[in-house]
């Protein structure tokens, strides 16, 4: 097990649920990656930079359901502003993103 945290400590995380509205390649990115315009509903529209590439056809991610944390500051990743960071699970190397069983409302907060 990772380091322990706290309850309050979880609280600071807000995951939400945004639809992948467009993926763009990512030919500056170190390791290959995808460009995601993400819809957070009344939180906006976000971008995010994710190395889905493996196990994701960009077709495949339009109008998909994804969980994000929405509450990071900006990162810098090459020549892209990366604003929330999307959230899968990983095996063996490759990553698996996260989703809501059924559709639900854009910027729903996951707990």
């Amino acid at each position: 097990m990772e380091k322990i945290i706290t309850f309050e400590d979880f609280t600071k995380v807000d995951l939400r649920i945004g639809t992948i509205t467009a993926v763009n390649d990512f030919p500056n990115a170190h390791r290959p990656a995808y460009q995601l315009v993400i819809d957070f509903g009344d939180l906006g529209i976000k971008k995010s930079s994710a190395q889905i590439t493996t196990q994701y056809k960009k077709e495949e991610l339009v109008n998909r359901q994804i969980v994000a944390v929405v509450n990071f500051p900006k990162k810098q990743i090459a020549n892209f502003m990366s604003a929330c960071l999307v959230v899968g699970a990983v095996k063996a190397n490759d990553v698996f993103l996260l989703h809501p069983e059924t559709k639900v409302k854009n910027g729903s907060q996951v707990s």
